[in-house]
């Protein structure tokens, strides 16, 4: 009885748990992390490893799955927004250095120094961080580091997501004073209006098109993705060129080809597709579960909790005090630089599944979304895709 079908319909059913619980908490309690705890559950006694494979969502969801969604990113945060997000950079860095200082400070004091140098990094971002430090730790012999680094990697969200959730619960709520007492501009001028399905879509008045239009009557869902598989294309040439992540270009290159009017703004809704590009995106997030057995997790628990938790707070102290010398707000700076600990697209989920808990009215949810969204997007590339290596790299020869 079991074959594709069925396995995409177990990962839906697990996906979809994570809904009905994100809705039914008002995302106190995030959809990514039931789900990933049901995933988690499920490779432990019910499903096979293999499960997300046998639905074939991998091979879409782990390549052009990624560039699709962030191109589509860049069509929906325009050149002015993404340069304001100056101070979530610097905030997000702050918040790395303090998590990476006051670990390698307090817990070399409480366990091995190899599973901190391991640790960090995957901590710190995602995947490429984790793998560096698996081949790094293996090629000096330190199987067990080996195995903390990707042990971090799987289960580092489950702290990040509902410290995400509750900062962001936070700030939404502070947001939304300002918005009823006329402290707020009107959002349509930022980002745009919500369409009846609740996605964010960008409508702002456009200036002269360098790029006419595609007649309306070739105007097709396959020429949408067309333009959008260009953009992606070359997002992936200029980081083999450069050696700087594809996915931080694809960004890039969808704002820039938005801009100049190439791109159709909010393409991935405007071709009606944007829930299952990210389904089968998630789905490869969740896969990278599949490795973390109950055995894994006995055996370096408590290092692994104590370095999360020293790690943490190294962040929140830096956070804190950086947000405070720019007047930001520390929920919101923390949220962002939280982004680390599972970086997108969890950011662009959460983000969006709590503004949509918050909001009573399409404009409230319009006003949440163009305060935040923008500034988690970017807080997960400045962490995840770009630092964590960097970091990576450096504690690789630390070891």
């Amino acid at each position: 009885m079991y074959n594709f079908a069925l396995a995409f319909v177990i990962c839906a059913v697990a996906y979809v748990i994570g809904e009905v619980v994100s809705t039914l908490t008002k995302a106190w309690i995030p959809s990514v992390f039931v789900s990933a705890v049901v995933f988690l559950i499920g490779y432990w006694f019910i499903w096979p490893e293999t499960l997300i494979t046998d639905a074939a969502l991998i091979p879409f969801g782990s390549t052009t799955g990624i560039y699709l969604v962030l191109v589509h990113m860049g069509t929906v945060i325009s050149i002015k927004q993404l340069l304001e997000q100056w101070k979530v950079i610097v905030v997000c860095l702050a918040g790395l250095a303090g998590m990476c200082l006051l670990s390698l400070w307090i817990c070399p004091m409480m366990m091995d120094r190899s599973f901190v140098i391991s640790g960090l990094p995957p901590l710190t971002g995602g995947i490429v961080a984790a793998v560096t430090m698996q081949t790094a730790a293996a090629e000096k012999g330190l199987a067990d580091a080996a195995l903390f680094a990707i042990a971090m990697y799987c289960v580092q969200g489950f702290a990040g997501y509902p410290l995400t959730a509750l900062c962001l619960q936070l700030e939404g709520r502070r947001l939304l004073k300002i918005y009823h007492a006329g402290g707020a501009q009107s959002a349509a001028g930022a980002v745009g209006t919500v369409s009846e399905d609740g996605a964010l879509q960008t409508n702002t008045k456009e200036g002269r098109r360098l790029i006419p239009a595609v007649p309306e009557k070739f105007d097709s869902d396959a020429v949408v993705f067309l333009k959008m598989g260009i953009a992606a294309w070359i997002a992936s040439q200029i980081g083999n060129l450069t050696g700087i992540s594809g996915a931080v270009w694809a960004l890039v290159i969808g704002i820039i080809l938005t801009t100049i009017g190439f791109l159709d703004k909010d393409s991935l809704h405007r071709c009606n597709s944007y829930g299952i590009v990210m389904f089968a995106l998630m789905m490869y997030v969740f896969d990278g579960l599949k490795t973390s057995t109950p055995e894994m997790l006995a055996s370096i628990i408590l290092p692994m909790i104590e370095l999360i938790v020293v790690g943490v707070g190294g962040m929140a102290i830096f956070c804190f005090i950086v947000a405070k010398i720019l007047k930001m707000s520390f929920c919101m700076a923390f949220a962002t630089a939280l982004t680390a600990l599972y970086g997108f697209p969890p950011n662009a989920i959460i983000t969006e599944s709590v503004c949509t808990a918050l909001a009573k009215t399409k404009e409230e949810k319009e006003y949440l979304m163009s305060q935040m969204f923008p500034a988690m997007i970017v807080g997960g590339f400045v962490t995840v895709t770009i630092t964590s290596v960097i970091i990576a790299g450096a504690f690789a020869k630390m070891l």
